[in-house]
């Protein structure tokens, strides 16, 4: 069998290991004579899994005790509607940083159900090649939460710091994330947020699955309209089973946190690989004449590398090239084109030395 090297944006690579571990659990969970996939989630087995899961990823991202952990479904695009329905009910109104394709989305859900919303800074006008600096964050008077994307999968666009959520009148509210595609790649100060989510299929497992860290005191913030599956509460105290869950993402889950810790040694040792592959493949772009990358150097996202080639009648051939080489998955967004490589954390760093070494030799024959 052979493995290829897999730069998709999602659903995305996975740890080979936790493929292997999986397939060697398929048929017989630690000698029960079935397969998670068929255990009732309210199964002793199933809830030691879910438990185990939760405490790994508060360990790797030290979760602080005031925060629940929800695993939940619909993905990234359910919580667009679910954040502003859990944070909304005391009045006031969403407030939004404006940087890209899913910032627009989540922007434009809030505005469907509720009519309104604030953008508080904007990088439409640099053509989301930069993020806004922090002095030109401006919440609205009546701010009930700030929600920003803190890296643009689409875009290629991430966050060099983390914005403060504070009124014109100085009160601070809840920073909201969406951190789908950035989420397990490094440390992280999680006390700084009011709610995270994320998508699994990036850098938690397959999808199926979407992640919700929200602190204790925003339980109580809900809307008395919305949907009961929504709530964070009512998901919180049934321990993310009002309904069945997505009970094999949420498995693979937790191979993947505890691959993170025990394999590559948790998320410092994460970050340093991390910071590696971007450095690499960004080098080899900036050092090239074919390729380029729009994005201003500090707010180069390091899991999703988006470039251009110089003459665009070559893509096509460059796409089928790589292809045949065994890197897959290299086609940009068709909202923006070109091309893009994923750098997610079970990307290894041998698949960009051989993107970097693919692209030096196409560009030789065909630059």
């Amino acid at each position: 069998m052979t493995r290829h090297y897999n730069f998709c944006a999602g659903p995305a690579a996975l740890p080979a290991a936790v493929l292997e571990r999986a397939r060697d659990e398929m048929l017989d969970y630690r000698g029960r004579g079935l397969s998670v996939m068929e255990m009732s989630h309210r199964a002793p087995e199933y809830v030691a899994i879910a438990e185990q899961a939760e405490a790994d990823l508060r360990e790797l991202m030290a979760i602080p005790d005031n925060y629940r952990v929800l695993f939940t479904q619909g993905g990234a695009t359910l919580q667009f509607a679910a954040v502003p329905y859990n944070l909304l009910g005391e009045g006031g109104r969403a407030n939004f940083l404006y940087t890209g394709i899913w910032g627009k989305k989540a922007m434009a859900e809030a505005r469907h159900l509720f009519g309104d919303a604030h953008i508080a800074a904007s990088s439409e006008d640099t053509g989301h090649s930069a993020v806004p600096r922090p002095a030109d964050i401006a919440l609205s008077e009546d701010a009930a939460y700030l929600h920003y994307t803190a890296n643009e999968t689409i875009g290629g666009l991430a966050f060099d710091y983390i914005p403060e959520a504070v009124r014109p009148d100085g009160r601070e509210v809840p920073l909201v994330c969406d951190m789908s595609s950035s989420i397990l790649s490094g440390p992280l100060d999680v006390s700084r947020f009011g709610v995270i989510y994320a998508g699994a299929q990036k850098n938690i497992g397959p999808a199926g699955l979407v992640v919700v860290i929200v602190r204790d005191d925003l339980l109580e913030r809900a809307r008395a309209d919305m949907p009961s599956l929504f709530g964070y509460k009512a998901l919180a105290e049934a321990g993310s089973m009002i309904n069945t869950p997505a009970t094999y993402s949420w498995y693979l889950a937790g191979l993947v946190f505890q691959w993170l810790k025990h394999d590559i040694g948790g998320l410092a040792a994460m970050d340093a690989i991390n910071a590696r592959k971007a450095e690499k493949l960004y080098a080899a772009i900036d050092g090239s004449g074919l390729y380029a990358n729009p994005i201003t150097l500090r707010n180069r996202s390091r899991m999703n590398v988006p470039f251009v080639l110089a003459d665009e009648r070559l893509d096509k051939p460059f796409l089928a090239e790589a292809e045949a080489a065994g890197l897959l998955n290299l086609k940009g967004h068709r909202s923006v084109g070109g091309m893009r490589a994923s750098l997610y954390n079970a990307v290894p760093e041998a698949a960009v030395d051989a993107l970097i070494d693919f692209m030096a030799d196409f560009e030789k024959r065909r630059g």
